[in-house]
């Protein structure tokens, strides 16, 4: 499972340049389609992997990141361009509100009105998702399908609560509405993560960052910030000479390090690993997700024909330097169909095919 995000933000807000600085595409402001790229997922652990069993294959994980052009005030009434550029963020993992904490000539910075501003898009969208569900549904919930009543229900308390700008993440919602709404992949439902793009890295304490960073908190949302337009100069450098640049901006990791690093926190999101002299694969799952469902992240044969699960914890095999030290060690496990992964495992998948 590849992680996906889409960036949001005003026209202005420097969203493609945050683009770029994580990216490295080089794409062009101001553009009027969406930019898509993936990359890697850093992981200093692959290296050492790498260098201990030489395989001529390695898999990061990666990161999916879908650019859309920025969203005027009202460009998703009445079936506008909005409702159009959202539909390219419709299946993302989580959206990035990129907002603009620089100072611009044509407006005064105002992190709260840009993020009203696009979480009112987001529920013009949705109200739009939830009616056509409800209409779709009219005719099964009149002639009394529970299931249809149910979902009816739930859409329409949604949506009511839509229509008073409170967007569906913020909701509260059941277990059960939750399942209701799925099929709508609502955008104000998506979990958020906030990037406070500034000029230098100078502001990151700067009032509208500390007001970002206040409107995060609230939500229990991460914020990023970034030096927008210097970052993306140093993505366009050699690897090999961007920390020293990096450096000079006060910064220990890039861009992408920063973001995928506040992304999998907000998703719950975690890294294991099979390792061999084939191949160095890493993989993604949620946190508390068990050995089953990992596996099937793999091949869905080995979720269905399940055994057990070898796990080596990759601190073990870095102290030991081979499986075959680590099984005398004492340090290699083996887990049944209720053990949680945890970041770091390496494991092999015992199951019978079907």
């Amino acid at each position: 499972m590849g992680l996906s995000c889409g960036l949001v933000g005003l026209p202005r807000s420097g969203k493609t340049t945050i683009f770029n600085a994580i990216t490295a595409a080089q794409a062009a402001a101001f553009g009027t389609e969406l930019n898509r790229a993936i990359v890697s997922v850093p992981d200093p652990r692959v290296e050492k992997l790498v260098g201990l069993y030489q395989p001529p294959k390695v898999v990061p994980a990666t990161l999916e990141l879908v650019d859309i052009p920025g969203l005027e005030p009202g460009s998703t009434a009445a079936d506008g361009r909005g409702i159009r550029l959202l539909g390219h963020v419709k299946q993302v993992d989580a959206l990035v509100y990129v907002i603009r904490c620089f100072q611009d000539i044509l407006e005064p910075i105002d992190p709260a009105r840009d993020v009203e501003t696009i979480d009112l898009e987001l529920i013009v969208a949705d109200i739009q998702t939830l009616t056509n569900k409800i209409d779709r549904l009219a005719r099964r919930a009149q002639i009394g399908d529970k299931l249809a009543l149910a979902e009816v229900a739930a859409c329409t308390k949604v949506r009511t609560a839509l229509e008073a700008a409170v967007p569906a993440r913020r909701q509260d919602l059941t277990r059960e509405e939750e399942e209701s709404l799925r099929e709508c992949n609502l955008l104000s439902q998506k979990p958020v993560l906030f990037v406070a793009n500034v000029d230098s890295m100078a502001q990151a304490q700067g009032a509208a960052a500390k007001e970002l960073r206040a409107l995060a908190e609230a939500e229990n949302a991460p914020l990023v910030v970034m030096a927008g337009r210097d970052e993306a100069e140093v993505a366009e450098l050699l690897p090999e000479d961007r920390p020293a640049f990096l450096a000079e901006l006060g910064l220990a990791e890039s861009s992408v390090e920063r973001l995928i690093r506040a992304a999998y926190r907000l998703l719950r999101l975690t890294s294991f690993f099979t390792a061999g002299e084939k191949e160095v694969h890493v993989w993604t799952c949620r946190q508390g997700e068990t050995a089953p469902v990992a596996a099937g992240k793999i091949h869905s044969d080995m979720e269905k024909g399940f055994i057990r699960m070898e796990v080596i914890r990759y601190d073990d095999l870095v102290t030991h330097q081979s499986e075959a030290a680590v099984a005398k060690a004492g340090k290699q496990r083996v887990e049944g169909r209720t053990y949680e992964i945890q970041d770091g495992d390496i494991v092999v998948v015992r199951f019978t095919g079907r």
